[in-house]
């Protein structure tokens, strides 16, 4: 199965990504900001990163700039996982090159759609 790396400050919820995804038989691998994030991702490379947008240290729009310009790092696909929830932001978060969108809070079949979706791009 794949590698994963969850990128995400709220301990509930990082628990439940986590959770999800190990019962699909992923490994999952833990952050919990953008910086942390980004070196657990250079030093892993995981097949795909599920990144937080709202978060201390460095955002998740900041650090999928980051991702993106690192030669290492600018193919592994990243969803945005994000209680933005307005008009027009998923249609930004594709714009800065994340394949997905997840809405906070989550539905499980949707999130479990999306990662699969992810893995098989």
């Amino acid at each position: 199965m794949a590698k994963i790396l969850i990128v995400e400050d709220n301990g509930k919820n990082l628990k439940l990504f986590k959770l999800i995804l190990d019962s699909l038989g992923h490994e999952s691998l833990t952050a919990t900001n953008g910086e942390e994030g980004l070196r657990v991702a250079k030093e892993e490379m995981p097949d795909l990163i599920l990144l937080d947008i709202q978060m201390p240290v460095m955002d998740g729009m900041s650090a999928m700039k980051v991702l993106q310009s690192d030669e290492r790092t600018k193919d592994i696909p990243v969803i945005a996982l994000t209680s933005y929830a307005m008009a027009g932001d998923k249609e930004r978060m594709m714009e800065a090159g994340f394949v997905d969108y997840i809405a906070k809070p989550i539905a499980k079949k949707d999130f479990v759609k999306a990662v699969k979706k992810a893995l098989r791009k």
